[in-house]
């Protein structure tokens, strides 16, 4: 019996060790290599072959210096205005979402997530609400604050998020929903990407309703008082 547990305790050691080791050396990897797919990516193709749908992937990868600077300007006035200040988490922006829950339990339940929490999703875990992947989101959250640039977050983030059906990306949307480049987005344009982003197979950058104008209008006022990347 004693061996036994020797062996299992063992046997855990290992499998920690092995995971600690293999996430530090991807994400320590991924501060250079581009990211080309993501577990989402799969999931979507995957969804898409269940409902016989043809398999729809668009992705091009590009460097920071090829998106257009009020892209990552609007999607911080949209998602995370306080980006460039925290190491992660912006807790301000948790205690609030918190009290607007318990304060208003009946409606939609709101969320709190960096940018460089969205990263870490998007590029190591898969989606969903439990505990255990929200354990995992903290952890990748913190690796890849330690040890990539608030640039290099930024430029997988806007390589690697949904932006659209099948379209994953600044360069792959510019071309789908606006015939253009990503270098190219104009500020307007940049701002619907950015209204699309909490749900982008509902909302459409190319073809904006009433409410997304609106909130378009609204983000591109809040881009004057962010500060660029």
């Amino acid at each position: 019996m004693k061996k036994l547990i020797q062996k299992i305790k063992q046997t855990i050691k290992w499998i920690v060790v092995a995971f600690f080791a293999s996430t530090i050396l991807s994400v320590v990897a991924l501060r250079w290599l581009p990211v080309y797919f993501t577990p989402l990516m799969f999931i979507r193709l995957g969804q898409q072959a269940k409902a016989g749908e043809h398999l729809t992937l668009h992705h091009h990868w590009v460097s920071l210096d090829k998106i257009s600077p009020s892209l990552s300007t609007a999607v911080m006035a949209s998602e995370d205005a306080r980006f460039l200040e925290h190491h992660g988490f912006d807790y301000e922006a948790i205690e609030k979402a918190a009290m607007r829950n318990l304060k208003h339990p009946e409606k939609r339940r709101h969320g709190a997530s960096t940018i460089s929490q969205q990263t870490a999703k998007n590029v190591f875990l898969w989606p969903g609400r439990s505990w255990v992947r929200k354990g995992f989101e903290v952890y990748f959250t913190t690796l890849i604050e330690l040890m990539w640039s608030k640039e290099r977050i930024m430029e997988v983030y806007l390589n690697s998020i949904e932006m659209g059906n099948g379209i994953y990306g600044a360069d792959a949307v510019a071309e789908y929903h606006f015939n253009t480049t990503a270098d190219k987005l104009t500020k307007a344009q940049c701002a619907l990407i950015a209204v699309s982003l909490p749900n982008p197979r509902r909302f459409n950058s190319a073809s904006p309703s009433a409410y997304m104008l609106k909130r378009q209008t609204r983000i591109l006022r809040e881009m004057r008082f962010v500060k660029p990347l």
